[in-house]
């Protein structure tokens, strides 16, 4: 990796997108492991949070340690949503309905620093301002906070007071933030999208299941716009993410079999000349015909990591 001390070229770009989160990991592991320089870690959402750990610690041990992490994580750790907590926040007239407490001490205990700025590789977090719904990009700070307001879904946990801003999930405003990397002066972005749940049978019944698949679905909506937008001023590689897929966003039940699956088919694009590739993807959002859906305990996936 580079060090900071080099002109701002390769930027990493990673996305929102829940549980798919381990999807970026797998894709980390595959990357750690060939010489890739990269210059700046730009993330939202969940991105920022696998970005930040990447940041600090750019090696492959690092990024095992995050996947140690993640093979960690239960649905409760991240949304303990009861129906205690609902009937709370509803007599309380609060804005949202749980407080991301385990996430936040699972997090603080395993980060290496405590604040943006002393990342390895310069890291950039973006979050929303509540209240406009622009972008307000976090380069310093406190760290735990700077996560806290990025992964902050709205409804479901609370926003989070940075100077002069109320901030909300990152990917209100840009769950892909290549705008951002373009304007920090990369001109080669790598993307490390999470997907998106395109092979589900029926959308999610759950509240918070609901947010984060409508917040998917905006965000792959907006990637393929941004990059034919920014490709005059940027190369933009994107690494496959895993499709058709039929994981919620809401499940933290099968992370390591999505780090593992996302690591081979990473690996072999990677082989087969990926980091060479431009343009869009063309992910469709959803898959009528479920057949050959990339799920556990049943379907294959892309070896080759051309999309379906």
């Amino acid at each position: 990796m580079a060090p900071r001390g080099e002109c701002l070229k390769t930027a990493l770009v990673l996305s929102g997108g829940g549980s798919l989160g381990a999807v970026q990991v797998g894709m980390l592991q595959a990357l750690s492991r060939i010489a890739l320089p990269v210059h700046m870690v730009v993330g939202a959402s969940v991105g920022a949070l696998n970005g930040a750990f990447f940041a600090a610690n750019p090696t492959v041990d690092g990024v095992e340690q995050l996947a140690g992490l993640w093979r960690g994580l239960r649905r409760n750790d991240v949304f303990p949503l009861t129906l205690l907590a609902g009937l709370k926040a509803l007599l309380s007239g609060r804005d949202h309905l749980i407080e991301p407490r385990a996430l936040q001490a699972i997090v603080r205990r395993a980060l290496g620093v405590r604040r943006i700025e002393h990342a390895r590789i310069p890291l950039h977090i973006v979050a929303a301002d509540v209240l406009g719904g622009e972008e307000v990009l976090l380069s310093s700070g406190d760290l735990g906070d700077a996560l806290r307001a990025s992964t902050a879904i709205p409804v479901v946990f609370p926003s989070v007071q940075w100077g002069g801003h109320r901030l909300i999930d990152g990917s209100v405003c840009s769950n892909t933030p290549i705008a951002s990397a373009v304007r920090l002066g990369a001109r080669r972005i790598i993307v490390l999208p999470t997907g998106m749940s395109c092979a589900l049978k029926e959308p999610p019944r759950n509240m918070a299941a609901l947010a984060l698949h409508v917040l998917s679905l905006l965000g792959m909506r907006q990637l393929d716009r941004d990059i034919l937008h920014y490709a005059s001023q940027a190369r933009i590689t994107v690494v496959p993410p895993l499709c058709p897929l039929a994981v919620s966003a809401f499940d933290f039940s099968h992370t390591s079999w999505l780090i593992e699956q996302a690591r081979r088919q990473c690996a072999d694009w990677v082989s087969a000349g990926g980091l060479s590739q431009t343009g869009p993807l063309d992910v469709p959002l959803a898959h009528r015909d479920h057949a050959g859906a990339v799920a556990p305990h049943g379907m294959g996936h892309s070896a080759s990591g051309r999309l379906a």
